[in-house]
């Protein structure tokens, strides 16, 4: 369960990075520049506040650089973090901007299902569109969107924290049971699910908590240098000792510990054994002579009877017990 989770961050980050990298190279190239205004504030170089209770004015003067008219057909304001739309209004408003002419529209921007959508700090978008939803123009901010911590983008936070929470306490786990790897480059692969998480958790609270907007320019750095202290933790961790020499399952791989023995020793130990063993061998073996008479005693702690012979020297009962008999 810990891996399965740890392949899915991975993924998760890995097509973040992959959707947030082009956004860092992506020139302007668009025919029209366009300024827009929300409540009569140039949006440019600002943080704009999008509140769900009340509709925003939203002004858009586009400008014709080029030589052919371009028409526009939708307004489209978004909002993007970790190269993950997590809210975007489409609104129809068809009109065509000449060749060196500047144009000016005004709609009712209502925003009042955001509070279900997002929550914080947000780069966010407002983009000229045609009919074939090709970019001809736009103007990016950053939008303070007052929604609840259950939008969409909190739970999308809440989520990546349980899951980076539990790869962690798994692979942490595993380093107190002495299961991970003995080569130091996969146990750096295995904690590196855990720092990537801890980036993308880290750029989800700080947007939340509206301390610092996930713009390209900050969560790429911030995931990837998560993902690098990481590494360099399992890179350095302790190499494992025990009879688990690998977190693979079915691996059967066994600890040995090695020590120099002495040769004269261990040739005494030897012969004091043999010689303890052959001597305990020949007084049980030991024949016992025709004629003797034996006594049956039964034992009062296991109940067993035991035939014992008379010692010589006294004529009472011995204390060897009877292994064999003899016939006669």
């Amino acid at each position: 369960m810990g891996r399965l989770i740890a392949i899915v961050v991975a993924l998760v980050t890995a097509a973040l990075l992959c959707g947030a990298t082009p956004a860092l190279a992506q020139a302007s190239d668009d025919p029209l520049t366009v300024t827009v205004t929300l409540d009569g504030q140039d949006i440019t170089d600002r943080t704009v506040r999008l509140e769900p209770a009340r509709t925003a004015e939203v002004s858009i003067t586009a400008v014709n650089h080029g030589n052919s008219t371009q028409k526009v057909h939708l307004v489209r304001v978004s909002g993007v973090a970790l190269a993950l739309t997590f809210f975007a209004y489409d609104t129809t408003l068809p009109f065509e901007v000449p060749p060196g002419n500047r144009v000016t529209r005004t709609f009712p921007l209502d925003v009042r299902d955001l509070d279900g959508q997002a929550i914080g700090l947000l780069p966010t978008a407002v983009e000229l569109l045609d009919e074939d939803r090709n970019v001809l123009g736009g103007s990016e901010t950053v939008a303070d969107v007052r929604g609840t911590l259950w939008s969409v983008y909190g739970v999308f936070g809440l989520v990546m924290f349980v899951l980076t929470a539990l790869i962690w306490a798994t692979v942490l786990l595993a380093l107190a049971r002495h299961r991970l790897s003995p080569n130091r480059i996969r146990r750096a692969l295995r904690f590196l699910p855990a720092g990537a998480g801890t980036g993308i958790v880290a750029v989800v609270s700080l947007s939340v908590f509206r301390l610092v907007a996930p713009e390209p320019l900050v969560e790429v750095p911030m995931v990837l240098g998560a993902t690098a202290i990481a590494m360099v933790l399992g890179f350095l961790t302790p190499h494992p000792v025990g009879p688990a020499g690998g977190d693979e399952p079915g691996d059967k791989t066994m600890a040995l510990r090695t020590q120099v023995i002495d040769p004269g020793a261990a040739t005494q130990a030897v012969t004091a054994s043999y010689t303890q063993s052959t001597t305990q061998t020949r007084r049980h073996d030991r024949p016992t002579p025709p004629g003797t008479r034996t006594t049956q005693q039964t034992s009062p702690q296991t109940g067993r009877q035991t035939s014992r012979q008379p010692n010589p020297r006294t004529g009472g009962p011995g204390d060897r017990p009877d292994t064999k008999r003899w016939p006669g």
